[in-house]
């Protein structure tokens, strides 16, 4: 399913509230990070009553979430200065994530085509 799906699915809900998006799928963060970011109010059950809470949903798929982990722990958790050869590589990496994820996506589509047309 794709994270925008996700996103509408989740979004559509009627106690959630959408206030704020930032897709870096469509438009990625200079080092080549891609996720969907929400900013959602939920209603939250207390003692006194509900409570409206703003909340950042990030959406992405496992590959994302494997770049991400990485690169944050190789460009934030050093205490040396990255060299740009290296940013572009990482940047790179993301690319090749991206495109990967693409490809698989496309081919969870045309399977799923298959079994449609089998179950008939």
């Amino acid at each position: 399913m794709d994270i925008h799906e996700v996103a509408k699915l989740l979004t559509d809900q009627d106690d959630i509230t959408l206030i704020e998006t930032k897709d870096y799928i469509k438009i990625p963060k200079e080092s080549g990070y891609r996720s969907l970011h929400l900013i959602v109010e939920v209603p939250v059950f207390l003692a006194s009553g509900k409570t409206p809470i703003k909340v950042e949903i990030q959406i992405r798929t496992i590959a994302m979430d494997f770049w991400a982990s990485l690169e944050h722990e190789l460009m934030y958790k050093v205490d040396v200065d990255v060299p740009a050869d290296i940013r572009k590589q990482l940047k790179d990496c993301a690319k090749t994530i991206a495109d990967t994820d693409e490809q698989m996506q496309e081919i969870h589509k045309r399977i799923s085509l298959m079994e449609d047309k089998n179950s008939i």
